[in-house]
């Protein structure tokens, strides 16, 4: 595996845990103000991000590459209204996109099209991503500042639950 690769993939791993730590600040944060739907969905967010930090770990390790765990930074994000979160989140997943394009350009100009494959699922799944974050700050702002249509908002979120990618890799 080319080294440049290797060395984005690797720090992908660590900053997908980091997204999974920013997400149960959020969980802890919607906690603390008893939305519990919306601690739901950041639960359930953290989970997918350490299954996406997975992933890339199982390929590095797949490849004869080995994995270089770093410290996870402390969120410095100040919460200090309910949407704060949300915008948040989707400024985030916005900076994940662009570290899967930075990986796959990387690939790409190597022509590692084993890891273009890997990447292209991750690519459709930011997609996703962004749009669901999207979505949750559309709904707050339509809704957010109604009881019943908060009531309804957390409900709703608190349905979410976890399921493991079906990535072969």
């Amino acid at each position: 595996m080319d080294s440049k690769v290797s060395k984005l993939i690797n720090e992908q791993v660590n900053k997908e845990f980091y997204s999974a730590y920013l997400y149960l600040d959020f969980a802890n944060y919607f906690a603390s103000v008893g939305l519990d739907g919306f601690e739901n969905w950041y639960k359930v967010q953290a989970q997918e991000e350490m299954d996406h930090a997975m992933l890339f770990y199982q390929y590095l390790h797949n490849n004869g590459e080995k994995v270089t765990l770093e410290a996870i930074a402390k969120p410095d994000i100040e919460l200090k209204e309910n949407i704060d979160p949300l915008k948040a989140g989707l400024e985030h997943e916005k900076y994940v996109t662009s570290l899967i394009h930075n990986i796959y350009e990387a690939a790409f100009s190597v022509k590692d099209f084993r890891t273009m494959q890997l990447l292209d699922w991750f690519v459709k799944e930011q997609g996703e991503e962004e749009k669901n974050a999207d979505d949750m700050v559309t709904k707050f702002e339509l809704f957010g500042s109604d009881p019943k249509g908060l009531y309804m908002l957390n409900s709703e979120l608190a349905a979410r639950v976890h399921s493991s990618p079906s990535l072969q890799l």
